[in-house]
């Protein structure tokens, strides 16, 4: 496989994880894709396995940076003390 049919792939991948994740729902998907292409890519040619479980848990780990920041958001709303 030449380096273009590999891009093309990745490419088809990501935009697949995309159309999935929908775009309410897309934060982290991307960069999770390209990250587990590569790998899988490296890893015996399974780029668009990796592209659709990298999509998977970088939105998981996206999610989950939203939540917290949204409980740091809130306990420093609960501290501050009213007039």
């Amino acid at each position: 496989m030449n380096v273009n049919n590999r891009i093309r792939t990745l490419a088809a991948a990501a935009g697949l994880a995309l159309a999935a994740a929908g775009s309410a729902h897309a934060a982290g998907c991307l960069k999770g894709a390209v990250v587990g292409g590569v790998a899988g890519h490296y890893a015996g040619h399974h780029a668009v396995a990796g592209a659709v479980g990298g999509c998977i848990v970088g939105h998981h780990i996206a999610k989950a940076h939203a939540e917290e920041r949204a409980a740091q958001h809130d306990a420093a709303r609960s501290q501050k003390p009213t007039p």
